[in-house]
């Protein structure tokens, strides 16, 4: 018997199977041109084919990320028509992400009635943010009427990122973590003993780091300034912000960090710098936040295999105990490897993130508990 695992991104899907000991039975990863149809087509193309695989018969439950669980949502749950009404309620806070994964949900309950389905919520991890970290200085009613506050997204690479430093840790190591996820999409988080007291991104995931096509940090007053000199709709600013700014509207070349790498142009120059600019300025931060750290740890496409930007990122920290190893951080590529020197105050680790793991962990202890 197998569990499936279902991790829709902005771009792509990973479809993941594990046996009953939660090793990996087979792998899917469709990028954008295999749903360029659509997830509700891909789905209903893909789901049945992966699922006929000789491994991973017989299915026997299927878990899927959903970015964002609003404030219902604060832990993982069984699938069924309330709740999947509830997260399509999600779509505003979302709309990049919450109706492709209810997609593939529509589509595994159609194409597999008889068996269950886990929601693992991306903002879960964040749900119990300390109040200072989770709130705007906004009028109460209006804060009230529309759920505003700061939900934090990337929770399952946050929480994996963590919990793999447990198992690494050396004896007697402390509990204070800042975490990158650097990859399209990017965010940092403090974390003291597992529980996070504060993350970049907020309402939505454009809040924090510069992103691949994500602005990132950005005054209010210039959103209101550009629409009204502009005269864009609401949803043209959305746009614009979530899919032509970051990395892309910075360098006007590419949203690919390996492309602006190995660029000699002064747009990716001054991209990849804001890029990192921005990073360390929130390790900084999250320094402030923990009272120091025990460990900075990188994951993601980007946090994995570019030592350059890890490099840059940490720049000029000596005086908060960082201290990289020039020649293992070069080496660092996609594998876990400890990146920091043998004098460094601060451990500085590349953890590879394996969310799809944590949704079957995650998946089997809701349905332990059915």
């Amino acid at each position: 018997m197998s569990l499936l695992t279902v991790n829709v991104g902005s771009s792509s899907v990973r479809l993941v199977a594990y046996d009953e000991h939660d090793r990996p039975l087979a792998e899917l990863h469709a990028e954008q041109s295999q749903l360029a149809a659509g997830h509700e087509q891909a789905a209903k193309h893909l789901l049945p084919e992966f699922a006929a695989r000789e491994r991973v018969q017989p299915l026997d439950a299927i878990a899927h990320r959903v970015v964002h669980g609003g404030e219902h949502f604060s832990s993982p749950c069984r699938l069924d028509a309330e709740a999947e009404a509830q997260i399509e309620a999600l779509d505003e806070l979302a709309p990049l992400h919450n109706p492709p994964a209810l997609a593939w949900i529509r589509a595994a309950r159609a194409l597999f009635p008889e068996v269950p389905q886990v929601a693992v919520f991306d903002t879960a991890f964040f749900a119990q943010l300390p109040p200072a970290a989770r709130s705007y200085a906004l009028a109460g009613p209006m804060v009230e009427r529309h759920r505003l506050r700061r939900y934090g997204f990337h929770g399952l690479a946050h929480g994996y990122l963590w919990r793999r430093w447990q198992q690494l840790r050396p004896p007697g190591a402390g509990g204070r973590v800042i975490s990158l996820q650097l990859g399209s999409g990017c965010s940092v988080a403090a974390i003291r003993d597992g529980a996070p007291l504060d993350t970049s991104m907020g309402f939505s995931p454009l809040e924090g780091l510069v992103m691949g096509t994500r602005c990132g940090d950005v005054d209010a007053g210039l959103v209101l300034y550009l629409q009204r000199q502009e005269d864009w709709s609401p949803e043209r600013m959305e746009r614009w912000l979530n899919e032509q700014c970051g990395l892309l509207g910075l360098s006007g070349e590419s949203a690919d960090v390996r492309a602006l790498l190995q660029s000699s142009s002064q747009g990716a120059r001054r991209a990849l710098e804001l890029f990192t600019y921005r990073a360390r300025k929130y390790v900084g931060a999250y320094l402030a936040v923990l009272g120091g750290a025990d460990a900075i740890l990188f994951g993601g496409g980007v946090g994995e295999h570019a030592p350059l930007v890890r490099a840059q990122i940490l720049h000029g920290l000596e005086w908060a105990g960082v201290e990289l190893d020039e020649q293992r951080n070069a080496q660092a590529r996609g594998e876990e490897a400890r990146i920091a020197a043998a004098t460094s105050r601060i451990d500085v680790r590349v953890i590879p993130v394996d969310e799809s793991s944590i949704l079957a962990l995650e998946a089997r202890g809701v349905l332990a508990r059915a």
